[in-house]
């Protein structure tokens, strides 16, 4: 940079700083009327018209009830069929008809299929026509013991044609009693040609068609018993003596299922059936059974819902709606109405839940006490507030206050520009 642009850079440095002393120095002094309104208005100095006291807050207020309060455990569960039946026949031949229809409520003795019954109607034919030969030999022979036996008394006939006359009858007899025992098994046989349901249920998807040829192996179809129903559930192992005592009373302990987001119940009336006889040391769990009618259906097996088991009931419990609590560093804790109309902020432990809008408090309030439902956003402790019942709004302001309040408004407004 050449020594004239220098010089011209320091001459209008110069000048700059110059200007700005100027003007610092040449300054206007504020009013003094505004400096008085600014200090009238200022809170806190001395001099100055006291500030107006602040509204009281209008907040909801309920009471403390006291209430018998049920207490529940609650797990994850899934739903099992009483009876889970895989059909199969028990002898094999061309299946020639279905009787069910897939997803159907089918009875036990019910026929579900049929299989080809001719050969096995003719087995049955002939052990049938066997036993009838062999009668006829049989009353032969009685016939020939019968007429000897005078001649043996006579001296006509040795005993040792008399012995083997009456062996001839015994033997007759057992071969009459063996043929009504195959006429028996081939009846039995031909009873399997007609496939009948074990228990009553639900049938599944059909596991083979008509016109196929099935074995003892084959599966025709399943049946689950779904009247009544069962769900199982697990329960931490703590609760094991909770559980146990309240079932040694004598009453069933009542459980219900509810859906997936456990707002609602779609199956009520189960009762606890079982409680599992060891404790699953990997999960530290142990497994419970419960039994609903399910008169109408609502669970399925292999379904997840949640379980709600009622154990216990507290007599007297205090309640009140879940909204008062409020959630701080130090715990839970509610605002709590005061005498004067102040409130304060109370510790609090809560319990059992209450339904879906109310919880029951075991330490930190007494029946009666009043807490804040609504408005807590605009407390603190000490805070006047305006009592209102739920539902009830507050009351709108007077001609009088309107005025009162306008007034206060312009005199402020006048206040501040001095």
């Amino acid at each position: 940079m050449s020594r004239f642009w220098k010089i011209a850079l320091i001459v209008v440095a110069v000048l700059v700083v110059a200007a700005v002393g100027v003007r610092l120095l040449h300054k206007p002094a504020p009013r003094p009327g505004a400096q008085a309104g600014a200090q009238a208005g200022a809170p806190g100095k001395k001099g100055g018209p006291e500030a107006k006291e602040a509204d009281p807050v209008p907040v909801t207020v309920e009471p403390v009830s006291v209430q018998n309060v049920p207490v529940y455990l609650t797990a994850l569960g899934t739903v099992q069929a009483l009876n889970t039946v895989t059909v199969s026949p028990q002898i094999g031949g061309l299946l020639m008809k279905l009787n069910f229809t897939e997803g159907q409520e089918v009875t036990k003795g019910q026929v579900l299929a049929e299989i080809d019954p001719r050969s096995l109607q003719a087995s049955y034919d002939q052990a049938a026509a066997r036993k009838r030969q062999d009668a006829a030999q049989l009353a032969t022979a009685r016939s020939n013991l019968a007429r000897s036996l005078d001649l043996a008394k006579q001296g006509y006939i040795s005993k040792q044609d008399m012995d083997t006359l009456q062996n001839t009858v015994s033997q007759y007899e057992a071969t009459v009693a063996a043929d009504e025992a195959a006429i028996n098994d081939a009846k039995v046989q031909l009873g399997y040609t007609k496939v009948l349901a074990p228990i009553t249920g639900m049938a599944g998807i059909r596991g083979v068609d008509p016109g196929n040829i099935v074995t003892t192996t084959s599966s025709i179809v399943t049946l689950t018993e779904v009247h009544p129903i069962n769900v199982i559930f697990p329960l931490p192992e703590q609760n094991v003596e909770l559980v146990r005592s309240s079932q040694q009373r004598g009453e069933p302990l009542e459980v219900a299922a509810l859906d997936s987001a456990g707002s609602k119940v779609i199956a009520a009336k189960g009762v606890l059936k079982v409680i599992n006889n060891q404790i699953d040391t990997s999960t530290g769990t142990f497994n419970l059974k419960a039994e609903f009618p399910n008169d109408e259906n609502a669970l399925f097996p292999g379904q997840f819902v949640n379980v709600r088991m009622k154990v216990n009931t507290v007599q007297g419990g205090l309640v009140i709606p879940s909204q008062a609590v409020q959630r701080g560093p130090d715990g839970d804790y509610v605002y709590q109405l005061q005498s004067d109309n102040t409130v304060k902020m109370q510790s609090v432990t809560t319990g059992q839940e209450v339904g879906d809008s109310h919880v029951m408090v075991t330490q930190g309030l007494k029946a009666g006490d009043k807490v804040v439902t609504e408005g807590q956003f605009r407390l603190k402790p000490g805070s006047k507030v305006k009592a209102l019942k739920p539902g009830e709004v507050p009351a709108a302001p007077t001609e009088e206050e309107l005025k009162k309040a306008a007034q206060d408004n312009k005199g402020g407004r006048r206040g501040h520009r001095g």
